[in-house]
């Protein structure tokens, strides 16, 4: 018989995870803090939990899905918090993004409770937490995530153990880091061919025929040419994870210079000027001036690229500059060869 899980958090990402793990017979008690969220759950099987404590107490697997470390400690640690009702030998899955150190003290605290715990951060999007093939970075030991695996296997395609504990937040923060960096030198490269006269449908071909291939444009160049910006993750959680990279570089002695754009940022004239954080991020500080630069539109925009904002928002311009002449538009798009 299926193991009764209590899963915390139903957003954007908890919420079709635990569809995905009510679909596959696994029975579920379930809670979030706006519980609003869970009723399409409760329709479907699931037991509504008034609290933390009370979707851990009578579950053998506790799954959380949280948006950043503190949210972590308090429902885990805190009064009413799963430690509060987990039963000693109940298995903690904490699934959120959170910074390896966090991951490390939780799962302490647990065991010192006589609470297993995986770290198990994902990657894939809302979009991979709908069909179940997310990309999870385990940490914790070997024996939990062989009992871990049933209820993972249901969550994702990809499952790879990547060490102790608080190592999948270390695998997440390095995912994070490359995904965040491809992302902005492809806004900066789309924009340019664009504003310079290239077809973007043609431009993306190119690309992706070449030595700049990348799944991210596989994902979302589509969406891109049809210029639909559909919200898919926050400029306010994009800061936080790169915060929790170089953190974790930091305490690596690994400088991660492309992640934390300098200070002081040297202008074309020669001029210094003060950028609003020493750790502003990729999210904001790479990709907005950038896109300023090359897009003719002022950057009324800029909202996007507030905390809280959409990611995708940046990329409001992909038409030529006015007055230039349409550009040729192949009938399809070259292959290109491997070489860069």
């Amino acid at each position: 018989m299926a193991e009764q899980i209590g899963f915390i958090g139903l957003g954007v990402m908890g919420l079709p995870m635990a569809r995905n793990l009510r679909r596959a017979g696994y029975p579920l008690a379930v809670h979030d803090r706006a519980p609003g969220r869970a009723r399409a759950l409760i329709a479907a099987g699931a037991t509504a939990a008034a609290s933390a404590r009370a979707a851990a107490a009578g579950s053998e697997v506790v799954v959380t899905m949280l948006p950043d470390g503190p949210d972590v400690e308090a429902v885990v640690l805190g009064p009413g918090g799963v430690l509060a009702g987990a039963r000693p030998g109940t298995l903690l899955v904490e699934m959120s993004t959170i910074a390896p150190a966090v991951a490390r003290r939780v799962a302490a605290e647990a065991a010192r409770r006589g609470v297993r715990m995986l770290d198990a951060p994902v990657s894939g999007g809302a979009a991979g937490a709908a069909a179940g093939t997310l990309a999870i970075m385990v940490g914790g030991a070997a024996e939990d995530l062989a009992r871990a695996r049933p209820v993972l296997e249901v969550l994702g395609g990809t499952l790879a153990h990547c060490g102790a504990s608080g190592a999948g937040q270390v695998a997440k923060a390095c995912n994070q880091v490359a995904v965040a960096g491809i992302l902005g030198v492809l806004a900066e490269a789309l924009v340019l061919g664009a504003r310079a006269g290239l077809a973007p449908e043609a431009l993306i071909g190119l690309l992706q025929g070449g030595a700049a291939r990348t799944r991210l444009l596989d994902l979302h160049g589509p969406a891109l040419l049809a210029r639909d910006f559909t919200p898919g993750f926050t400029v306010r959680l994009q800061r936080k994870d790169l915060r929790i990279a170089l953190e974790t570089g930091r305490g690596a002695g690994v400088p991660l210079p492309l992640t934390e754009p300098p200070e002081v940022h040297r202008g074309p004239l020669g001029v210094n000027r003060r950028l609003h954080r020493p750790a502003e991020t990729l999210a904001r500080n790479s990709i907005r001036p950038g896109l300023r630069r090359l897009s003719a539109r002022r950057p009324r925009d800029d909202r996007a690229h507030r905390p809280g904002a959409t990611w995708p928002g940046a990329l409001h311009d992909l038409s030529p500059p006015p007055g230039r002449p349409p550009p040729l538009r192949p009938a399809r798009a070259a292959a290109g060869n491997a070489g860069g």
